[in-house]
């Protein structure tokens, strides 16, 4: 007999004692019981009857975007601040394309989203039907798990699958084509449970080892990755760090993991690394990854550790070890638990290993100091974002885009204990303003900041109108240069003198920014950065648009 709503558990308010519930109604009943408490999303027909079933649910705020790629770069934000999935939800076909950046983007830098696609009908799937999309051919190799429903009995498995797909091993994103009529029908089986593996933890053995390896070593690093971006995970890392006098790396635009003023800071591994200090790292004799991938970038291209340096590798996913890299030691675990394990180990250092971490520290301090600079074409960012770092609050967020302008962010800020740093470790421009709309929404107390240039705002600038709907207190930050400053960079170095496609015409930006409704500031002169500090630092909302120099980033000829 099949089991109706009492044997279901909770759906909202609405009083469904008649029928069995929906796949729609059993679907946002999972969402909540597993703590979901927002949505985003831009409303299709082809999932009205989750959108319904939202509305019964007061518990879950659905989040209205302009466009389906802001809706899930908000849904990604969002996510890390919970550590829960972020949810998108967005119609078939050309709103399914829209939010794919947003599916990438999570891949990339390591986070748990859930996108539901409304497909069409059942009856219509694989027949070349209007907005139709075979959606495990589109994100195969992108998403971790991809599912699509033919009858309302199958949600209940499809989401508890992928559900367990994105928290287990390195979070990822997972895609669920949900046809408009199945969400329509009835649904005979009860609201899942969510099975998620617990965090692995290494082999007494393997901890042996490690600690063996970290009490002989004289020079080591600790490369410092995405899994200790978690709660407890920046505490964890140094407390770890200071036990056993460790000196700490980041991995690629991962700076807010470890205060930057601490002594045992080494730097980051991103772009441009300065060649003395990438030789200071080829002569560590332990590289200790811990939850990284050690993809491309933070590896510097593959090179680092290099051949013959003894490499410990931590991940939670095997498919990650012995990818480009043979490490001596590797560990399929999670960062928290091995630090915890190392912990509860003696902790030992070599008395020679002082001079090693203040040298690398040095290194690093000498990197990031900044020296005002003039252009005669705008003011350089550089002297802005320097400013910047030494008046944000102690719980401030950063949201920035992709682009030369927010070069400095990384190597020019000191980030400190309580502030974060959010940046699509993707590259994907358009992702500032929306990972600002949801940062400003999660945390409403704390003051965020979303640093954008021209480029990446008028490509998902809209979703201001959020912010503003919401009355969100979110500051803007944009670089005017009218131009796409990191490809010209790299036209200037490979093709001197022949500029293509990357000059930009603007609209009025500051009237774009008064047209949502946010006091505006324009700054056009180094004399006027002051002004701007107090602006940027006082309560309250600000569109800040600054002219800034493009000579100054340019390569010299």
């Amino acid at each position: 007999m099949p089991r109706r709503l009492q044997a279901v558990g909770s759906l909202g308010n609405a009083p469904y004692s008649a029928r069995m519930p929906t796949s729609a109604e059993i679907l946002v009943a999972f969402l909540a019981q597993n703590g979901v408490d927002r949505c985003f999303n831009v409303p299709g027909e082809s999932y009205v009857a989750i959108m319904d079933a939202l509305h019964a649910h007061p518990s879950i705020d659905l989040v209205t975007a302009r466009q389906e790629g802001g809706a899930g770069f908000m849904a990604v934000a969002d996510a890390r601040f919970t550590g829960r999935p972020g949810i998108a939800l967005v119609s078939r076909g050309p709103g399914a394309c829209n939010a794919s950046i947003a599916v990438h983007t999570a891949q990339q830098d390591a986070v748990p989203m859930l996108l539901i696609v409304g497909q069409v009908e059942a009856r219509d799937l694989r027949a070349r039907s209007f907005q139709e999309i075979d959606y495990s051919r589109m994100f195969d190799g992108v998403a971790k798990f991809v599912g699509e429903a033919t009858h309302p009995d199958q949600v209940p498995e499809l989401l508890a699958r992928a559900w367990a797909a994105m928290l287990t091993g390195v979070p990822g994103p997972a895609v669920l084509a949900l046809p408009e009529d199945v969400l329509r029908q009835e649904c005979s089986l009860p609201v899942p449970r969510a099975l998620v593996s617990d965090d692995a933890a290494p082999s007494p053995e393997a901890a042996d080892r490690l600690a063996a390896m970290l009490r002989t070593a004289e020079r080591p690093i600790l490369l410092a990755g995405g899994d200790c971006d978690r709660p407890g995970g920046r505490q964890a890392l140094v407390e770890f760090a200071e036990r056993w006098q460790l000196p700490v790396a980041v991995g690629f635009r991962r700076q807010d993991l470890f205060p930057n003023d601490h002594p045992l800071y080494a730097g980051d591994m991103g772009l441009s690394n300065p060649e003395h200090q990438k030789a200071a790292f080829a002569s560590s004799d332990l590289v200790i990854a811990m939850g990284t991938r050690l993809g491309d970038i933070t590896s510097q291209g593959y090179t680092w550790p290099e051949p013959g340096q003894r490499l410990v590798h931590i991940c939670p996913d095997p498919a990650w070890l012995g990818w480009r890299f043979f490490p001596e030691l590797a560990l399929n675990a999670h960062a928290l638990p091995t630090m915890a394990a190392l912990n509860a180990r003696n902790a030992g250092a070599p008395a020679s290993r002082a001079a090693w971490t203040a040298e690398l520290n040095r290194i690093h301090m000498a990197e990031a100091a900044w020296t005002p600079r003039t252009a005669n074409d705008g003011v350089v960012f550089g002297n802005v974002v320097a400013k910047l770092g030494t008046h944000l609050a102690d719980n401030a967020i950063v949201t920035l885009d992709a682009g030369t302008f927010g070069a400095p962010f990384y190597r020019k800020v000191k980030w400190r204990s309580g502030q974060m740093l959010m940046a699509p470790i993707s590259g994907a421009m358009g992702y500032g303003m929306p990972a600002a709309v949801a940062a400003v929404l999660r945390n409403p107390d704390r003051p965020v900041i979303c640093a954008v240039g021209d480029g990446g705002f008028l490509m998902s600038g809209q979703e201001l109108a959020v912010a503003a709907g919401r009355k969100a207190p979110m500051k803007v930050l944009l670089s005017d240069n009218a131009s796409y400053g990191s490809i010209r960079i790299h036209q200037e170095r490979d093709h001197p003198g022949r500029v293509s496609g990357t000059d930009l015409k603007n609209p009025d930006l500051a009237m774009m920014g008064a047209a949502y409704g946010y006091p505006v500031m324009v700054v056009e002169r180094e004399d006027e950065l002051p002004k701007l500090m107090d602006a940027l630092t006082a309560p309250g909302p600000l569109f800040a648009v600054v002219k800034t120099s493009l000579s100054a980033v340019l390569p010299k000829p």
